[in-house]
Parts: structure tokens; C-alpha cells; sequence
């Protein structure tokens, strides 16, 4: 059996401030920065009490466990690397997270099976695998009415036909977006958040 080397990340704000989250290594997990982390949940300070989210590709749970932290009524986080699926169900755990669902598989096939409408959705894909187009396709029918979409990347993203982009930011390598839907006959300007 291979050791792998524990891996921390702080929880920024909410019930859970300052508790530190233990992952393992593993290909292409990066949890999202804390300054990153701070400006995204500022943007979604107004929708996120009371939300369901979606953290499609979980890694580290950091984003999953924030907006938990801060409110959200429930989240799914989808993994499918069992070293890390098991840091996320002990994380769980040892912060007594409820009205959390973790689910051991594709990201982009729950996207494809799930049913439940979620009013957040973090996209934060590996960014060699260049998945954020075909996540935003498959997570468009999953976005409750007026829902967002969270998109981190390392560049500026240019979003598929239909979506705009409500804000955007970048931190060192780090770009990060919040998206919606526009809606039918919607002239494509942005609105508030």
C-alpha cells in the first residue's frame, strides 16, 4: 500500500471557521485558495443561506464544506479517487457535517444521471482535462430557477452559448467565475448577483 502525505486545508468562515480539513495527495487536487475561497463566498453571501449545491469534482471538500459552513441547507459532493473519498467522509465526520451527501463516482456522469435541482454548483475540474464546457452543458438541467455556477480555471473562460458571466476574478494562476443561466430572450447583459 502506497503512503500518501496529509494534505490541510482552513475552513474560512461560518460555524466551522478556522477548522482544518485533512486530505491526502492525489493527482490534480488542488483545493481552492483561501483569498478565492473569501471573494467567491462574498459573491454568493445573499443566495447561498438556505441553498443546495452541487460540488461536482469535491477533491478536498473545501468548497462543499464552506458553503456548509456557511449556511447552505445541504450539498453532494462527487468524487471518484477512494483515497480522497475517504478524507471527505472523515472530514465529515469529524465536523459532524450534516445534510451532506458524498458520492463515490464521475463527476460528469452524476452530472448526466442526477435529477434534483441544486441553486449552486461548483465546477473546479482538473485543469489539464479542460472539462469546464462539457460540465457547464451537463449541469445547465440541474440549476434550480436563477441558480450559479462557480468555474475555476487557469485562464479566463469563454462560457458556452446561453450563460453569462455574473463576475469574474483572478487570483496568481487562479481564475474564478460565477455564471448563470440567461434567461429565454435575456439580451446578455449581466446582472447582479
Amino acid at each position: 500500500m502506497r503512503r500518501t502525505r496529509a494534505n490541510t486545508v482552513r475552513i474560512i468562515g461560518g460555524v466551522w471557521r478556522s477548522r482544518i480539513l485533512k486530505f491526502p495527495d492525489a493527482a490534480d487536487l488542488r483545493p481552492t485558495p483561501d483569498r478565492v475561497r473569501e471573494t467567491l463566498f462574498n459573491w454568493l453571501s445573499r443566495t447561498l443561506a438556505g441553498a443546495a449545491c452541487l460540488d461536482l469534482f469535491a477533491g478536498s471538500g473545501a468548497l462543499g464544506f464552506e458553503a456548509l459552513s456557511r449556511g447552505a441547507a445541504s450539498v453532494v459532493m462527487v468524487e471518484k479517487d477512494a483515497a480522497v473519498l475517504r478524507a471527505l467522509r472523515e472530514n465529515a465526520t469529524k465536523l459532524g457535517a450534516m445534510n451532506l451527501t458524498v458520492v463515490r463516482g464521475d463527476a460528469l456522469e452524476f452530472a448526466r444521471g442526477a435529477r434534483s435541482p441544486f441553486d449552486i454548483v461548483f465546477v473546479d475540474p482538473p485543469y489539464r482535462l479542460g472539462l469546464h464546457a462539457v460540465a457547464l452543458g451537463l449541469v445547465a438541467g440541474l440549476l434550480a430557477e436563477d441558480g450559479r455556477v462557480y468555474v475555476e480555471s487557469h485562464a479566463i473562460i469563454d462560457p458556452p452559448r446561453g450563460w453569462d458571466i455574473l463576475k469574474h476574478a483572478r487570483a496568481g494562476s487562479v481564475h474564478f467565475h460565477l455564471l448563470r443561466r440567461k434567461p429565454d430572450g435575456q439580451s446578455g447583459v449581466p446582472g447582479n448577483v
